[in-house]
């Protein structure tokens, strides 16, 4: 059994609601446990997992969070870095599941977040466990 970790940006509360449930679904249903921290928002959710594993108390990580486009540069800024940070840690041997959405508005949001459809929450619990499973066996 595995510890999991999961960083969610909670700036949009009712999008991450829904992440976090397809993602504890899909940990719990592999017979892993998890524990959760909360981040302002997704360019943190890298350094939270860099400071998660310092600990050796975890054995993979999901990353939870909503970026929709706004009117400035800024989602620009915040979807690649974010990204860029947690494929750096992946390249270093984290077993990651980026389940960070990055989305045009909330409608897009709202479907790829929702359990009951896209579950995208869901699909990087199964990313970051399944990577941890090939970390194992490559050894």
């Amino acid at each position: 059994m595995a510890n999991i970790l999961i960083v969610e940006a909670r700036f949009y509360d009712h999008l991450n609601d829904m992440l976090f449930a397809g993602a504890r679904a899909a940990i719990e249903a592999a017979g892993h446990t998890h524990e959760t921290v909360t981040v302002p928002g997704a360019l943190e959710v890298p350094g939270a997992i860099a400071l998660a594993s310092d600990t050796s108390r975890y054995d993979a990580f999901v990353a939870l969070g909503v970026v929709i486009r706004g009117e400035t540069y800024h989602f620009e800024i915040v979807s690649n870095e974010s990204a860029r940070g947690i494929m750096a840690l992946t390249m270093d041997g984290l077993a990651i599941g980026n389940g960070i959405l990055t989305t045009e508005n909330e409608a897009q949001a709202i479907a790829r977040a929702d359990p009951g459809q896209l579950d995208k929450g869901g699909g990087a619990a199964q990313a970051a466990i399944a990577m941890m499973d090939l970390r194992a066996q490559l050894g």
